[in-house]
């Protein structure tokens, strides 16, 4: 059964959410504090959670912001806010999707089947088993650990839909891919997809590589048609 951690004050929502999930056979259990979703979080780490951004005891962004929660678990911001700019930020601080109140419970069944899906890690297109090494340029991609190794030593982590999509270039070097084949193979579509929401998740992949946002050289944008990985070979 897949377990999911719901940090949300509201009472009534916290059983509309339990009640839709729980009848597709996934047991959900809420916390109105950040101080108690974090110990059970510390405790026994859920498949996943979702995160109301105004708390009692303060905003959820910074659950995120702070790198607080296991860099492993996927997150999904479940939000009133729903302007461009507080859908983006959520995004580029590392969320894995966002879902805006109110929102039709089918729809947040099928947002959250697509993220645990990215979350395991598993390329579905090919049917083999994905690289868990890979090096370019001056860095090597380690996907099982979901961290990015340097040539001085460095070391950043990955969000697991970070992972996933650098795993999509890497295994499609020098081909450009639009937006909605982004989308497809990372977190699915649902029949109003927040397209923009991609652009976000490369230009925080793209800080992670250091790639220059003014001039990539690693993750490049081809103006009118999408994203193509440039697949630079390993510096010595």
């Amino acid at each position: 059964m897949t377990r999911i951690f719901l940090l949300e004050d509201d009472v009534d929502i916290c059983r509309l959410i339990s009640r839709s999930l729980e009848s597709y056979s996934v047991t959900v259990e809420c916390f109105q504090l950040q101080a108690e979703f974090l110990r059970a979080v510390e405790r026994n780490a859920p498949d996943l959670c979702l995160i109301d951004l105004s708390l009692p005891d303060g905003d959820g962004l910074n659950l995120l912001r702070h790198g607080t929660l296991p860099n492993d678990l996927p997150r999904i911001i479940v939000s009133g806010r729903s302007s461009i700019s507080d859908r983006i930020l959520g995004l580029e601080i590392g969320a894995d999707d966002y879902i805006v109140k109110p929102f039709e419970p089918r729809e947040m069944i099928a947002r959250i089947r697509a993220v645990l899906r990215r979350s395991e890690g598993t390329m579905r297109d090919s049917g083999e088993p994905p690289a868990q090494t890979v090096a370019f340029g001056d860095w090597t991609v380690d996907f099982d650990a979901c961290v990015l190794h340097h040539k001085s030593g460095d070391l950043v982590e990955l969000s697991s839909a970070e992972a996933e999509l650098l795993q999509v270039f890497v295994k499609a070097p020098g081909r450009v891919l639009s937006r909605n084949q982004l989308l497809d193979a990372t977190t699915g579509r649902s029949a109003d997809p927040f397209d923009r929401s991609m652009d976000a998740r490369i230009s925080r992949l793209r800080r992670k590589l250091r790639d220059d946002p003014r001039s990539p050289k690693i993750i490049r944008t081809v103006y009118g048609a999408g994203y193509v990985f440039s697949a630079p070979s390993p510096k010595g």
